[in-house]
């Protein structure tokens, strides 16, 4: 596959998860990517095993919460590959469940700085670069809890609905000058640490939640992501896209 053969591309919490799975598609489909964590280790990983099937791909580290950080990891994407023209700020994290009223100031800051500053941080230096290299597509990753509520995630749902009206901002601002803007909302997806946290029943009882009966993987919401990012999605700007297996369909 060449579909984005000569593209630059970034991807933010690229050392694990859905990030990794969406930086080793993108360099699997010939993009020249810069993955950014928090974790320099586990960026280096995922950029030393996609060079070692093949690819092209160096590792950044970066924290998303940093306007700086994110200004330095455009300028390096820059630098080593003389462009930019591919963004998925897809770095996030979330907190312990508390209800609104007993919630920890300083995690709500802290959800908050990382999974909404740190998307307009990343759209802030993106964007001028991407202009200047002919124009781009760029990814924010929300989540079904950006369309719909959980108790006790105030920071995180907040955060996540107020992605997808910065991604529609975005996307008027900049998508006639050339970059369009879009949201994909992933779902429960399956991941070794969502099965430590949950008990067999607990589990069961999320998937029955699902109308697919189960949970998501990385590579369903990668697939997602790389047709958003390419030419096939070229009408396609300021709108949020589900991956949920049916959790918000109720």
């Amino acid at each position: 596959m060449s579909e984005f053969e000569g593209k630059v591309a970034i991807v933010t919490g690229g050392g694990s998860g859905i990030g990794e799975s969406i930086a080793t598609e993108l360099a699997a489909a010939g993009a020249k990517v810069v993955a950014t964590d928090i974790k320099l280790d586990a960026a280096q990983r995922v950029a030393s095993e996609i060079e070692a099937a093949g690819g092209t791909a160096t590792a950044f580290e970066a924290n998303s919460a940093v306007a700086g950080d994110n200004e330095r990891m455009v300028q390096f994407a820059v630098d080593t590959y003389g462009a930019l023209h591919l963004a998925v700020n897809n770095a996030g994290i979330g907190a312990a469940p508390q209800p609104i009223g007993e919630y920890d100031v300083a995690a709500w800051d802290r959800v908050r700085a990382v999974d909404l500053d740190g998307v307009f941080y990343g759209l802030r230096y993106e964007i001028p670069a991407m202009l200047a290299s002919g124009g781009g597509a760029i990814v924010n990753m929300s989540s079904v809890l950006g369309s719909v509520g959980i108790a006790e995630n105030a920071a995180y749902v907040a955060s996540k609905h107020a992605l997808v009206g910065l991604t529609k901002v975005a996307a008027l601002e900049y998508t006639a000058k050339g970059v369009r803007t879009n949201a994909v909302g992933p779902g429960f997806i399956d991941t070794p640490l969502v099965r430590a946290s949950l008990s067999p029943e607990a589990l069961s009882a999320l998937e029955a939640e699902h109308a697919a009966k189960r949970l998501g993987t990385d590579a369903e919401v990668a697939a997602l992501v790389l047709f958003l990012l390419s030419d096939k999605a070229s009408f396609i700007s300021g709108s949020y896209h589900l991956v949920d297996g049916g959790y918000s369909a109720h």
